[in-house]
C-alpha cells in the first residue's frame, strides 16, 4: 500500500502540477509508474499466498511474472541511465540544457526504455518456456526468477543460460556504464565550482538519484554474481527483497523528502484538498 500510494502520488503530482513540468520530474514520473508496475508483478501473489496459504502458481502465471519482472527491471536500468544523462546535461552543460533536453528527447528516451525492456525479456522468456520441467517444480524463491526456473528444468539449459547472460548483460552493463560515466563528469564539474554553497546546491540536485542507483544496482548485481549454492541461497533471497520491494517503496520518500519543489507541490495539493473538503462540508450544512 505504501509503495503503490507513494509512487502514484508522485506520478499524479508530476502530471497535474505545471511547476513540475520539467525533464527531471518527467523522468521521475515515469520511474514512479514503472515502480508501480514492477511491484504489482510480485506483491499481489505474495500477499495472496500469505492470506490463503496456497503456494501454487500456474506455468503461464509463472512465466508471465518472469516476463514482466524482467521487462520492468531492464526498463528501470535504462531509465535510471536516462535520468543520469539528464543530470549530466543540467550540471555540466547548463547553458545548453534547455535546447538539448527538450520534450521530444524526453519522450524518445522514456519510450526507448520501455521498448528495450519489453523486447529483451521476450527472448529470454521464450527460451525459458521451451525447457522441460519434470520434477516437483517447487521454486525456492518468492517469485519466478530465472535461476530458480533453470534449476527446476530437466533439459539441457546451457544455451538458455548463455542467452540469458548475454541479454541480462545488455540490460545492465550499457546503462550502468552510461550512469557511471555521467557521474564521473558530474562530480568532476562539481569539484571545480569555487563556492561551497554552489557545490552543495549542485550535488543536491543529483544526490537522490545517486542513492537510488546505488541501492538498485548494488543489490541487483550482487544477487546475480553470487555463486548459486545452498549456503548463499538465503542471502540471495534477502538481497532480492531490496531491488524488488524495498527500492520501489523508498523511492518516493527519497525523491520527495529531499526535493524542495516537490514538497511545495505536495503542500499545495494537500491544502487544495483540505479547502475543497471544507467547502463541501459548508454546502452540506
Amino acid at each position: 500500500m505504501v509503495t503503490i500510494a507513494g509512487n502514484i502520488l508522485i506520478a499524479a503530482l508530476v502530471l497535474v502540477n505545471h511547476h513540475l513540468q520539467k525533464p527531471m520530474y518527467f523522468f521521475l514520473g515515469n520511474l514512479s509508474v514503472l515502480e508501480t508496475c514492477y511491484t504489482s508483478t510480485i506483491l499481489p501473489k505474495v500477499l495472496a499466498i500469505f492470506m490463503s496459504g496456497y503456494h501454487g502458481i500456474s506455468f503461464s502465471g509463472c512465466f508471465l511474472q518472469f516476463y514482466f519482472l524482467g521487462s520492468f527491471a531492464c526498463a528501470e536500468c535504462y531509465l535510471l541511465s536516462a535520468m543520469s544523462y539528464d543530470r549530466y546535461l543540467a550540471i555540466c552543460k547548463p547553458l545548453h540544457y534547455v535546447t538539448l533536453m527538450n520534450s521530444r528527447l524526453c519522450a524518445q528516451l522514456s519510450f526507448a526504455t520501455w521498448i528495450a525492456g519489453a523486447v529483451a525479456t521476450a527472448f529470454t522468456t521464450f527460451f525459458a518456456s521451451q525447457l522441460k520441467f519434470c520434477g516437483p517444480n517447487e521454486i525456492d524463491h518468492f517469485f519466478c526468477d530465472y535461476t530458480p526456473l533453470l534449476m527446476l528444468s530437466c533439459s539441457d539449459t546451457q544455451l538458455t543460460e548463455v542467452l540469458m547472460s548475454v541479454l541480462g548483460s545488455a540490460c545492465t552493463i550499457p546503462p550502468l556504464t552510461l550512469t557511471l560515466a555521467s557521474y564521473v563528469c558530474i562530480i568532476s564539474t562539481i569539484l571545480k565550482i569555487p563556492s561551497t554553497t554552489g557545490r552543495r546546491k549542485a550535488f543536491s540536485t543529483c544526490s537522490s538519484h545517486l542513492i537510488v542507483v546505488t541501492v538498485f544496482y548494488g543489490t541487483l548485481i550482487t544477487v546475480y554474481i553470487l555463486p548459486k549454492n545452498n549456503t548463499l541461497r538465503d542471502l540471495n533471497k534477502v538481497l532480492s527483497v531490496f531491488y524488488t520491494i524495498l527500492t520501489p517503496m523508498i523511492n518516493p520518500f527519497i525523491y520527495s523528502l529531499r526535493n524542495r519543489e516537490f514538497k511545495e507541490a505536495l503542500r499545495k495539493a494537500v491544502s487544495q484538498l483540505v479547502s475543497m473538503r471544507r467547502i463541501q462540508g459548508i454546502q452540506m450544512q
